[in-house]
């Protein structure tokens, strides 16, 4: 059974240094260490050490290396040693910038001499010092603890490549055809509970639905879709775009519900579904981040939605979103009769 990784120690270091002065093979230094050969070829790769000006003096060196991995490990503290650089990332960090945001403004300004990676600002803000000042909750999107890239749990199952934004046909996204509609959640303060609002919007017409939700549990989410829905046509409700959240796991459900299909931006690309991003901004006029959703009734959800559908659009020729999708039902309802 493989061990749990453990960082290297000075001993196993000493040993790699031994063994690759001798020129003995990476796989042969792994075998030695009961490690793997990616761990060998890494550690190799990212402590060796290059002097330019003294090229007898490169190598791999078993102290300096430590010295090295532990800087590595240690890289946040620059913060703690510049307490006004510091001040000034909580502060950006307060006003809704993301890490990368803040490191690269840092760079930009002119005779800036603080340059800091958005790499060393995560370690800081889930640092025992970061926590005890709650920075993760100013984050973009918060983490309780971080977690490398890769040991995430792939969702590969859950939304199959086949239903990949990618293989979404060409008639979908230029929004020829009626019927194909993205969905988002509108998501609030989470001192005021785990309410929140669905956004649906139809790709041709732009028009709106929206509606509650008391928490963000998939399945409640996805019976609420459907009965919203699946009162239209079948060609007006053909497919629906989501992100990979996982309040849209129980997406199968549109399918056997009503015959939806359902499309799936790429990670971490929520701009793929453009017209409902687009939509919620509109949204948040009128119901900002701190509305109490719960204090919000139905009657004004409706209000909102008929506000927003007799509203004209330029990409419309200035019509509005009711017009063309009452247009579209009754040119549906002639179809069939």
């Amino acid at each position: 059974m493989a061990r749990s990784f453990v960082q290297l120690s000075m001993d196993e270091r000493r040993v790699i240094a031994r063994m690759h002065e001798k020129k003995i093979s990476q796989a042969e230094i792994a075998r030695t260490l009961r490690r793997d050969r990616s761990t060998i070829c890494r550690e190799l790769r990212r402590n060796f050490w290059h002097d330019r000006d003294v090229p007898i003096a490169q190598g791999y060196w078993h102290v300096t290396a430590h010295q090295m991995a532990e800087s590595r490990r240690r890289r946040y503290r620059k913060l703690l040693r510049d307490p006004q650089l510091c001040a000034a990332v909580i502060d950006r960090l307060k006003d809704g910038w993301s890490p990368e945001q803040i490191s690269g403004r840092l760079r930009l300004v002119s005779g800036s001499s603080a340059k800091l990676s958005h790499e060393t600002i995560y370690q800081y803000v889930y640092s025992p010092e970061g926590r005890d000042q709650q920075l993760a909750r100013h984050l973009p999107e918060r983490r309780r603890k971080r977690r490398p890239r890769y040991a995430r749990k792939p969702r590969s199952l859950v939304f199959p490549i086949e239903c990949a934004i990618r293989n979404r046909p060409d008639v979908i996204n230029s929004r020829s055809e009626f019927g194909h509609w993205e969905a988002d959640l509108m998501i609030f303060r989470k001192e005021h509970g785990a309410a929140n609002i669905a956004t649906v919007v139809e790709r041709k017409s732009r028009y709106t639905v929206l509606f509650r939700n008391n928490d963000r549990r998939s399945k409640p989410i996805m019976s609420q879709l459907i009965r919203q829905l699946a009162p239209l046509p079948a060609q007006a409700r053909q497919s629906l775009t989501f992100d990979r959240g996982l309040e849209f796991v129980s997406w199968r459900e549109l399918e056997i519900g009503m015959g939806t299909t359902a499309w799936f931006c790429d990670p971490q690309a929520p701009w793929q579904k453009g017209t409902v991003e687009n939509t919620n901004k509109r949204v948040r006029r009128y119901l900002p981040p701190e509305t109490v959703v719960l204090d919000v009734s139905n009657q004004e959800i409706r209000s909102l939605c008929n506000r927003l559908n007799d509203t004209p659009r330029k990409c419309l020729g200035f019509q509005t979103p009711k017009e063309i999708f009452s247009r579209h039902l009754l040119a549906m309802e002639r179809q069939s009769m």
